[in-house]
């Protein structure tokens, strides 16, 4: 496919997500089973195009001169290649030359906009990329800096891999994978950063020998940080309560140094489906499994003998997931704000279900990969207000599990009484909330 035919699929893509709300991953997979001909380049150029396009899907519409919900997908793919890919009209409309698979050329009204529209004047939400609806809630927490805020999570995310260091050393994980350029992180000092290629395509980094066998993992750096953070003691009894697919509960093993006992459990038997696979690849043996059973509150039965034993319980609560826009930016516009409703109901009621697990003395730490008050800070109070048992640990002793990292991280995150909040724009990883609270009774 020529670069212009894959502008005018791009366009096609858009079309249908904007016009059926669906998944973006689901529309392209349509897509690519109906045009047989597209080779696996076209298909990651084409992915490229549309992900990038509904990244700034608000300040490409504004530029083009249309309204955010009544945009059109040729508005939005031509305001991208401005934004998004830096062209200028004239490289543009080379794209746009009308020939067989092209789209069609660029109208005068087209090339106005591309050639004088900025955002100078545009509102917060527009120059933030992110729904109208939102611009409140992050208000309250970045006050005017949102719209930059919004712009960091509206670029691409790079690739951030995690060392196993049951198997290896960060210097051993960079030898084997140096063929990708990898550079240590900046706050983990277990992270090793992959920058993607022009085009946003990721390495294929399962296919890696160091990832085969268990000497990598595939983890942004701000998840890393949370679970060091949440200082899982050797030799101790640590529950990860939403263990999900169990990208925190091999770090916390390592962590432990495969010593101690810690409990994996989900309430969804399909999210924990994998972690078996992961485990047995990381060469952990200290990590024990809990499946649901049944349905209802009979579910929690299997956890019943650890309750008032753990030294520390990790609650990975489900949230909204504002602060993984860069890496999910179709997620952003299908967002309502029912889903913030039921996310806010479901965390309460999951930290209220961690609390008895967690022995006198013992922490409860708390993240999310939201960066909305609502589900973090108001969470945390709420929580601590009908659990009075428990007090927040000041985030400036938290970072101190960093050493020295720690320090700097506290300079660049955003802290509060509550917890650490971490950002693209801050701190250059996904957007994550962590709130450690002790036991004290």
């Amino acid at each position: 496919m020529t670069p212009a035919a894959r502008l005018s699929a791009a366009i096609e893509v858009i079309g249908t997500i904007l016009a059926e709300r669906r998944p973006a991953a689901d529309v392209l997979k349509d897509w690519g089973r109906a045009h047989r001909f597209a080779g696996s380049g076209d298909r990651a150029a084409l992915s490229s195009l549309v992900y990038d396009a509904l990244r700034r899907r608000a300040s490409s519409a504004y530029l083009m001169g249309e309204t955010l919900g009544e945009e059109t997908p040729r508005g939005v793919a031509l305001g991208m290649m401005k934004l998004g890919r830096g062209l200028d009209v004239e490289a543009i409309s080379a794209l746009c030359d009308g020939a067989r698979f092209a789209p069609a050329p660029l109208t005068e009204a087209e090339r106005a906009r591309l050639t004088e529209a900025t955002l100078d004047d545009a509102p917060a939400f527009v120059r933030g990329d992110y729904p109208e609806w939102l611009d409140a809630s992050l208000e309250a927490v970045f006050g005017e800096a949102r719209d930059a805020e919004g712009a960091a999570l509206a670029d691409r995310a790079p690739l951030d891999l995690r060392v196993n260091s049951l198997k290896g050393t960060i210097d051993k994980a960079q030898q084997q994978v140096a063929h990708l350029n990898p550079v240590p992180g900046p706050w983990s000092p277990l992270t090793l950063r992959i920058a993607l290629e022009a085009d946003g395509k990721a390495p294929p980094l399962t296919a890696e020998p160091a990832y085969i066998k268990g000497l990598v993992e595939i983890q942004d750096e701000g998840s890393q940080i949370a679970a060091i953070l949440a200082a899982p003691p050797r030799g101790g009894q640590v529950l990860d309560l939403c263990a999900g697919g169990g990208g925190k509960t091999l770090e916390l093993a390592a962590l432990m140094d495969n010593a101690g006992q810690l409990y994996a459990y989900d309430d969804d038997l399909r999210r924990l489906a994998p972690i078996h696979e992961r485990i047995q690849r990381a060469g952990i043996h200290n990590v024990q499994v809990r499946s649901p059973k049944g349905r209802g509150p009979e579910r929690g039965d299997v956890l019943a003998d650890l309750v008032g034993r753990m030294d520390l319980v990790l609650v990975d609560a489900p949230c909204t997931g504002t602060g993984t826009w860069r890496r999910n930016p179709d997620a952003k516009w299908r967002m309502r704000p029912g889903a913030l409703a039921e996310r806010i109901k479901e965390q309460a009621e999951i930290l209220d279900a961690a609390a008895p697990f967690v022995k006198p003395g013992g922490r409860l730490a708390y993240v999310t990969c939201s960066l909305l008050d609502e589900e973090n800070i108001a969470q945390i109070r709420a929580f601590t207000a009908r659990h009075p048992a428990f007090r927040v640990i000041p985030p400036a002793e938290s970072v101190l599990a960093l050493g020295e990292r720690g320090l700097a991280l506290a300079g660049a995150a955003l802290m509060r009484p509550e917890g650490i909040l971490l950002t693209p724009r801050r701190t250059g990883t996904d957007g994550f909330f962590v709130s450690i609270m002790v036991r004290d009774a």
